[in-house]
């Protein structure tokens, strides 16, 4: 079995002399969580209906450098933001917005932290997910974090990367033996209960449970998970030989966090209201969620649903026939066909799903026609962001090159705020979160 080459032994050391100096400890003692950022080729918009979904981790990600802090204080710092982030982990976290008994939300306390430290809100979330989950936390950390240089991670599942991140440092400060499947549900936590958002599990499962070279399957009803390896990438290995395809980023320059556009939660709202209509048209009391509709109850009753509600369940139950002919394919070793089935998926999110924006479908049309892609799709919500494309290995470079070219042409304004040297970015396949 390969392995990924990030971090790299430079990219560690600076992590880890960072933290050294802040902790003022010797660097050798420094411990490190590197949390990939993840893409999902097949099943776009279903995790949160209890779908079947597809996912891997790529070469890039978080890195969080830590040393246990000897007592419950938190001190952390970024190489993206400024500020610091104090806080203990033997405080009760509550989440940012409590509704009162009036039902008004509270808003942030007066002590809360400045503006430049609220991205610390992800360390305070994983000590909230890890209290409920009956952890007492006696040991805090100190500790530094950064992603990949000059990558914008939009669309690449940073958020459930650094929730990943904090957990793994906090459970290891505090030797705390937890598995992939707990961390699952407590990244689920802090992105659910705590900054409330309402996105399912597809993200955080990629990053605990992903291995190198492998295609994730996981049922978000069931929770269960496979790996699925192409033969073709095995043999491939055992002759030392490289892996025949490598993974496209092409970034937009859109930038809009999830919480803050209505689009995502209300994409979640009308899926749970479809399923609502088809199950009461079946006659059965479960949860409206569409995994809970079976086939033919959707084919028999589908004529009920509005225009708008109908094109969301027809986004669901065709994505999740991609996602079992996908699997398929990859297992197969056919990059072809999994990728038209990629492009399908991303026609179906503009079409059926209706998200993305002019310049992200631009963007996918111009990565379907690039030379040597395979498929393409938005990556993450498709509110933002970039897209994700896989492209035969020999015309990577020149995939990317004509990316950027022709994305300049139909969108110079916000092509001129891309670093052209990032705009477009080659991936590897990545391995799982863990500590190194």
């Amino acid at each position: 079995m390969g392995v990924s080459s990030w971090p790299s032994d430079s990219e560690l050391d600076k992590i880890k002399k960072v933290v050294a100096e802040m902790a003022g400890v010797a660097v050798n003692v420094v411990r490190v969580v590197v949390s990939p950022y993840r893409i999902c080729p097949l099943g776009a918009h279903i995790d949160h209906q209890g779908g079947t979904v597809s996912a891997m981790t790529i070469d890039k990600g978080i890195i969080l450098g830590f040393v246990p802090s000897g007592d419950p204080k938190v001190l952390l710092r970024s190489g993206q933001f400024s500020g610091e982030v104090h806080f203990r982990v033997d405080q009760i976290q509550l989440p940012k917005h409590i509704a009162k008994p009036n039902g008004k939300i509270q808003e942030n306390h007066p002590s809360d932290p400045p503006e430049e430290c609220k991205w610390g809100s992800y360390a305070k979330g994983a000590v909230y997910a890890l209290q409920r989950g009956g952890n007492h936390l006696k040991q805090g950390i100190t500790g530094f974090i950064c992603g990949t240089e000059g990558l914008d991670s939009s669309g690449l599942s940073s958020s459930a990367a650094v929730g990943v991140a904090y957990l793994l440092a906090l459970e290891s400060a505090n030797n705390l033996i937890i598995s992939p499947t707990e961390n699952i549900e407590y990244d689920r936590l802090i992105e659910n209960e705590y900054l409330g958002l309402k996105n399912g599990i597809l993200d955080q499962s990629a990053i605990l449970l992903s291995s190198y070279g492998c295609l994730t399957c996981m049922d978000c009803k069931t929770k269960k998970h496979k790996l699925i390896h192409p033969p073709k990438i095995e043999m491939e290995k055992k002759g030392e030989s490289k892996i025949p395809y490598k993974i496209l980023l092409a970034f937009s320059g859109l930038k809009q966090a999830l919480t803050t556009n209505p689009g995502y939660n209300r994409r979640v709202s009308e899926c749970r209201e479809a399923a609502k209509i088809l199950l009461k048209a079946a006659g059965k009391e479960v949860e409206p969620i569409l995994s809970n509709v079976e086939q033919q109850d959707y084919t028999a009753h589908k004529s009920k649903l509005e225009p708008d509600l109908a094109r969301r369940a027809e986004h669901y139950f065709s994505e999740n026939m991609r996602v079992i002919k996908g699997l398929e394919a990859w297992g197969f070793g056919d990059f072809e066909e999994f990728g038209k089935l990629i492009s399908s998926s991303g026609l179906s999110s503009i079409q059926n799903y209706e998200c993305g924006c002019e310049p992200l479908i631009q963007l996918y049309k111009i990565l379907i026609t690039a030379p040597g892609v395979y498929g393409a799709r938005f990556s993450g919500a498709g509110f933002r962001g970039c897209c994700v494309a896989f492209v035969n290995a020999d015309y990577a470079d020149e995939a990317a090159s004509f990316v950027k070219t022709e994305f300049r042409k139909l969108q110079p304004d916000l092509a001129s705020h891309l670093d052209q040297k990032t705009a477009v970015v080659i991936c590897d396949a990545g391995d799982c979160a863990r500590v190194i």
